[in-house]
């Protein structure tokens, strides 16, 4: 049975970065910032709550009875019941027999153009483990993108603004960062083991190390780009985020106004209709949040029964980090045009060459897990590699058009007038009897 430590990971962050929230409010209380106390206090509690929502709806303790776990639940104590839980019933496993065993068919991954399907015994306790690292994994995402992520671009704010970083503060801006990219890391394995169900998954060493640098990357520079900009606009940031945050919540549900399909009524059974658009709701927010400060590998589709699209589309990816890139160069370039006497001392030319340098560090690394890391590489259509050739030949060819259709209008200007359609006709036919030069060549070759 596979050791818990994801579920240890997650609760030491959560613990950890609350602490330290909870602290560094209490120092903004005493040296009288009632606003920077207010907003790590939000920061902070808002994710723990809807991480103790998440945790009981997947466990449907409301459905039991068991008031004591919902009661701890409700004093925010219950990630830490749920590990204790956690590890009873690892060290537990296997002392007595299980009376109730499930059987699974996993595949292999394919070799040599074969795959295998492999029967795998699943007993009680094992069974428990797995829903609670799944209830673990979604808390990780929530506490890092509706939390750790704006906690993290709030304090690098006030260290901009007040040109400081206390001790309090750099702890916490690093366990926030560490909170973000390790929620990042746990939603690309669990788009891995969502589309590839039905197959045996087994993430190696390499894969998470080219997925925490790129993540790293990616989010370090997103983070840095956003502070820098509100730092010198503070009234345009608000239609940026907005803009971003609104563009990718109503994304998934125009795709489902678009499909004409019926409301989704499979999430849960004990669900009202109400019940289930505000989950809905809550899933399209949380891909909203995401989407504000890194790609999310698990793209929503609400028209498909299990809320998530499977297939691997490269044009998205291509033209998310696109469009990504070219607005951070466009919030870097307004920073540089309009910064204040605060950076007298930072050199801004070098400062943007690094945030840009630094991004596309990130889609290099995210070009090398797709293309040799990844687990599921071999169940691919079509690689990374092909899909960026394929983009790059449309583009050429886009570009290419115009100049191919000019010397046809031209020579179309430059016809004279008096050349009918008799005369065009018997053009065209000494030009068949002549032959061709441009035909021939193509049925040579």
């Amino acid at each position: 049975m596979k050791f818990p430590g994801s579920v240890l990971v997650s609760l030491l962050l959560f613990v950890a970065e609350t602490g330290t929230a909870l602290y560094l409010s209490s120092t903004y209380r005493s040296a009288g910032d009632r606003i920077w106390q207010a907003l790590t206090l939000l920061f902070a509690l808002l994710p723990c709550v809807l991480v103790q929502f998440n945790l009981v709806f997947i466990h449907r303790d409301v459905s039991r009875d068991r008031p004591l776990v919902l009661l701890l639940h409700i004093l925010q104590l219950g990630p830490i019941v749920r590990c204790v839980e956690v590890f009873y019933i690892y060290f537990n496993a296997g002392r007595f027999e299980e009376p109730y065993v499930s059987i699974t068919k996993k595949r292999q991954m394919p070799k040599d153009g074969h795959s295998e399907e492999v029967e795998k015994e699943v007993g009680q306790a094992e069974g428990k483990l797995f829903t609670h690292r799944s209830a673990f994994s979604r808390a990780s995402v929530i506490q890092a993108f509706l939390g750790s992520a704006p906690q993290l671009t709030l304090q690098l704010y006030i260290c901009v603004l007040q040109q400081e970083i206390t001790a309090a503060r750099g702890i916490f801006m690093v366990l926030s960062l560490l909170s973000i990219v390790y929620g990042a890391l746990r939603c690309n394995i669990l788009a891995i083991k969502i589309k590839y169900d039905d197959y045996d998954v087994s993430v190696k060493a390499a894969a998470y190390l080219c997925i925490f640098l790129w993540r790293s990357f990616e989010i370090a520079t997103r983070v840095v780009v956003l502070v820098l900009f509100s730092s010198v606009l503070q009234i345009w940031v608000l239609p940026v985020v907005l803009l971003n945050f609104f563009g990718f919540f109503f994304y998934p549900w125009i795709l489902f106004w678009q499909s004409n399909s019926p409301f989704p009524e499979n999430i849960e059974k004990a669900l009202t209709r109400v019940g289930t658009t505000i989950v809905l709701c809550l899933l399209t927010f949380l891909y909203a949040g995401i989407n504000m400060f890194c790609w999310s590998a698990v793209q929503l589709k609400l028209n498909d029964p299990d809320l998530i699209n499977k297939s691997q589309n490269w044009y998205q990816l291509a033209v998310y980090y696109m469009l990504r890139f070219i607005e951070n160069a466009f919030l870097l370039l307004l920073w540089y045009v309009y910064k204040t006497d605060i950076y007298l001392y930072v050199c801004a030319p070098l400062l943007v060459l690094q945030l840009l340098i630094g991004y596309c560090m990130a889609i290099l690394f995210m070009l090398v897990f797709y293309q040799f890391c990844h687990p599921c590489r071999k169940l691919f259509s079509s690689s990374i590699s092909e899909g960026l050739l394929s983009c790059f030949k449309y583009l050429c060819f886009a570009c290419k058009s115009p100049t191919v259709t000019a010397p046809v209008d031209k020579a179309d200007l430059k016809s004279p007038d008096g050349i009918g359609d008799d005369a065009q006709a018997s053009y065209k036919t000494n030009e068949s009897q002549n032959g061709n030069p441009h035909q021939s060549v193509s049925s040579n070759a």
